[in-house]
C-alpha cells in the first residue's frame, strides 16, 4: 500500500498549523554534547525544504519541544518558523499557548511526535503523525505514521501530504519543480 493510500487526506483538510516535536521528529533523536557543553543536532535539508513548501501552501509551521537549545532556535530561524516553544514538559498546554499565539484552533493543527510525552498534545490536535521510528505507543495511537524515519524525511512526508490534502500541489510543487504527486511516491 502507498503512502498515499494510507495518508489520511480527509482528515487533513483544512490543517492550518503543523506543530512538530525536535528530537526524533526533526532530528534523528540523538544529542551531541561537546566537551564544553555545546549541543549539536542534525537536521535533514530534505524536512527542512518539506516545511518551506508547507509555508508556501498557506500553511504555518511550529515547533513545541521539551528541551531547550539554541540550535533549535537558529534552525526555527533558518527555516522562517515564527511560533517557537522550547522547555515544554506538558506538551498539551504548549500547544494551548501556541494555537493562541497563532490565532489558530487547535481543531485545525497537526502535530508529528514520537514518545509519549506528544500524547497528550496530539490529542488536542485534528491530525496526529509520527515518524516510523516513534516509540511503538505512540505509533499504535497516532493518525498516520510516515514510512520514513525521524531526521531521514519523516517531516517531508508529511508536508507533502498535507499539500496533497489541502489540493495545492500542482500550485506549490509541480509548476515550481516539474514534478508530480505520483513522481514523488504518492500514488490517486
Amino acid at each position: 500500500m502507498s503512502s498515499y493510500q494510507k495518508f489520511p487526506l480527509a482528515l487533513a483538510k483544512g490543517i492550518r498549523m503543523l506543530i512538530l516535536d525536535i528530537d526524533g521528529v526533526l532530528t534523528a533523536g540523538q544529542i551531541f554534547i561537546t566537551d564544553t557543553g555545546e549541543q549539536i543536532k542534525a537536521f535533514n535539508v530534505r524536512d527542512g525544504h518539506g516545511i518551506k513548501l508547507l509555508q508556501r501552501a498557506g500553511i504555518e509551521v511550529a515547533i513545541l519541544t521539551g528541551r531547550s537549545s539554541q540550535v533549535v532556535a537558529h534552525r526555527a530561524k533558518e527555516l522562517g518558523i515564527q511560533y517557537v516553544i522550547q522547555g515544554s514538559l506538558r506538551k498539551a498546554d504548549g500547544i494551548d499557548a501556541l494555537c493562541a499565539q497563532a490565532g489558530i484552533a487547535a481543531n485545525d493543527c497537526a502535530y508529528m511526535g514520537d514518545d509519549v510525552i506528544d500524547l497528550p498534545a496530539m490529542a488536542k490536535c485534528k491530525l496526529s503523525m509520527a515518524p516510523a521510528d516513534a516509540y511503538v505507543g505512540v505509533r499504535k495511537k497516532v493518525d498516520w505514521v510516515s514510512s520514513f524515519h525521524a531526521g531521514d524525511g519523516a517531516v517531508r512526508q508529511a508536508c507533502e501530504g498535507l499539500i496533497l490534502a489541502a489540493g495545492v500541489w500542482d500550485d506549490v510543487i509541480a509548476s515550481a519543480y516539474g514534478v508530480s504527486a505520483q513522481d514523488c511516491g504518492w500514488e490517486g
